[in-house]
């Protein structure tokens, strides 16, 4: 893949960058491209380092470019929202036909989320997608499934991010649903027949180590349960402090278990970096174990995913394929009812390794089975129930019902789920509580836009006279998957009113 830059080339000179922080945002030096080789760059610093009058931040300067990173697109009038929104896809349009730095090339065009976030993003991509769906923009619907798989097809997944330090996770697998998106617009079955050898491709990544597992044990992504069933869970290859929140995760470390960076990093692989549903009491960050949890999302996509397999495998003629992927499917969704449904609250739940029980967080991720209609008529039911009770409000659906200060967690409102919960109702004919959902967030939406010109990445639904906080990095805008899923939504309610 070329020569990009790994962050582990300039290790001395970054951890005293990051150590410094003359930069207010850690992602800052993450994203800067080099002006020299490496090498000369590090035998400069050693040369120079120890020198009188030595300015660290002068000398980066002098030998890293720093490309514009902030995103703004406010104009002197503020246009009506859905104007605003066309004009951000061009706006947010990027691309990288070669790696600079440690941004990685791919081969088309894409779309980056806004605010700091200046690369490719794998989950987000789809919510974005939802939207160039109703914007007509078909040709960047493709785009993005064809970077996706240039990505499967030579690094073996979709990472993170489309930068260097991405490369030791993924994110949830969506790119089987991305492949429903563009044949729901098209109508082209061509679509899944061209992509089968990616399909398998990612799924090989999420199932590696399948084969070596004995009970009651875990390898990378997959573990075997006590009673000998497979599941999946998050994972990160990698052991040490993430190079964008670098100095956060040596600070948070101190007091902590031996695996916590790896714990850490798991949960970005889950798009929830961070929430209380990772804590093992509930409350702070050096008690995480990701690792610890199988989870409800993630195995909901990999019955989609393979679901997707099985059909492109007939698609195919491949009776043998067709006939495994299916068993593995029709598996997978007992599983899903088995170690991950609570009769008791009604709810889905996560599902705890090492306890070999279920986990306590009460979360909207509860949504996939209903969202992927695996649940029942009477499972949806109660989970709509205990949607509607616990986690809508007036700005709309929460992420969790326990409020830590996290950003994944109670009073914040994040796009992703708006969908999944609209399109959750919609599935099982709760009409009334999808549109509730939908108007909630979409009111939300519109009094920030309205009151600061900005479409954000989260919001809160509690109180919606303030803009959401927690986290690790200051609100962001832009922001292209509360755009996409907007402007989703926008038009179904406008189609519904006809």
């Amino acid at each position: 893949m070329g020569n990009p830059l790994h962050i582990n080339q300039i290790q001395a000179l970054f951890d005293d960058v990051q150590r410094s922080q003359i930069f207010e945002d850690q992602k800052i030096m993450t994203d800067a491209v080099p002006l020299f080789s490496a090498d000369d760059i590090n035998a400069k610093y050693e040369n120079e380092k120890n020198t009188e009058n030595f300015d660290l931040k002068k000398f980066v300067l002098a030998n890293f470019d720093f490309l514009e990173t902030k995103i703004s697109v406010t104009g002197e009038t503020q246009l009506p929202i859905d104007e605003h929104i066309e004009k951000l896809w061009d706006e947010l349009t990027r691309t990288a036909y070669e790696e600079r730095g440690t941004l990685l090339k791919l081969p088309k065009p894409y779309i980056v989320p806004g605010g700091r976030f200046n690369e490719f993003f794998y989950w987000d991509s789809y919510f974005i997608m939802l939207g160039l769906q109703v914007s007509g923009r078909v040709e960047m619907m493709e785009n993005i499934i064809e970077d996706c798989s240039y990505l499967i097809q030579t690094v073996g997944f979709v990472p993170n991010a489309s930068r260097t330090h991405f490369l030791s996770r993924s994110q949830p697998p969506y790119f089987s649903l991305m492949l429903d998106l563009l044949f729901e617009t098209t109508k082209d079955e061509n679509i899944y027949i061209k992509y089968h050898d990616t399909l398998e491709k990612e799924y090989a990544f999420w199932m590696d180590g399948e084969e070596n597992l004995d009970k009651n044990s875990t390898s990378k992504r997959v573990l075997k349960t006590i009673h000998g069933d497979v599941l999946n869970r998050y994972f990160d290859s990698e052991n040490t402090p993430r190079t964008e929140s670098y100095l956060v995760d040596i600070e948070d470390s101190e007091n902590a278990g031996k695996q916590f960076y790896r714990n850490i990093r798991s949960a970005c692989e889950s798009g929830w970096d961070f929430s209380s549903r990772w804590f093992e009491d509930g409350e702070t960050i050096q008690t995480i174990e990701t690792l610890n949890i199988a989870q409800v999302d993630l195995n909901c996509l990999l019955w989609h995913l393979e679901s997707t397999l099985a059909k492109t495998s007939a698609s195919k003629n491949d009776t043998h394929k067709e006939k495994e992927y299916s068993e593995r499917a029709a598996k997978r969704r007992q599983m899903i009812n088995t170690y991950f449904w609570n009769e008791d609250s009604g709810m889905y739940s996560d599902y705890h390794i090492q306890k070999n029980t279920k986990t306590p967080s009460e979360h909207i991720a509860v949504l996939y089975p209903l969202f992927l209609g695996l649940a029942s008529e009477a499972q949806a039911l109660a989970v709509a129930e205990n949607i509607e009770k616990k986690f809508l409000y007036a700005g709309g659906l929460v992420t969790t019902t326990k409020n830590s200060g996290q950003q994944w967690d109670f009073p914040n409102a994040w796009a992703p789920y708006q969908w999944l919960g609209f399109q959750s109702m919609k599935n099982y004919g709760f009409d009334d509580a999808a549109e509730k959902i939908k108007n909630n967030w979409c009111r939300n939406v519109e009094r920030v836009y309205s009151n600061t010109g900005k479409l954000m990445e989260k919001y809160n639904a509690l109180d919606t006279e303030t803009i959401a906080g927690g986290g690790e990095y200051p609100n962001q805008d832009g922001f292209v998957w509360t755009n996409g899923v907007y402007h989703k939504q926008l038009i179904k309610l406008q189609i519904n009113k006809h």
